[in-house]
């Protein structure tokens, strides 16, 4: 059975740091992607990766944060940077097999996966 488990959330002041793990078992070849639900909105896409390498970001996010997967310990990887107020949420891994890399952004996206982490807070405070 597929398992997920995120790491490396936290608390952080505005313009800090901090890189989100996700551990995958077992080890598929898949469309993986970061998302995010802040309390009383819906969950939405943050960034994706497929596994050819092909990355989408949320507009939000673009040239702050970065999605990368280690393919050997299949393990994916989320580089925040430059975060704010507005970052802070419950983010989650998810996984699914033989969607497009897009799909994670899109509206609804998150629909389309079926294999999720249980998530990992990131705070940003002011």
């Amino acid at each position: 059975q597929l398992q997920l488990m995120e790491s490396g959330g936290g608390s952080v002041q505005a313009g800090g740091s901090l890189r989100l793990s996700c551990a995958a078992s077992p080890v598929i070849d898949s469309c993986m992607g970061w998302f995010r639900q802040a309390p009383g909105k819906e969950r939405e896409g943050v960034a994706g990766i497929d596994s050819n390498g092909l990355t989408v970001y949320a507009d939000s996010v673009k040239g702050r944060f970065t999605i990368s997967k280690d393919n050997t310990k299949m393990t994916l990887y989320l580089q925040m940077n430059s975060l704010r107020r507005e970052d802070t949420a419950m983010y989650y891994c998810a996984i699914e097999g033989f969607r497009p890399v897009s799909m994670v952004v899109a509206v609804n996206g998150a629909n389309a996966f079926g294999y999720w982490g249980q998530g990992t807070q990131v705070t940003v405070s002011s």
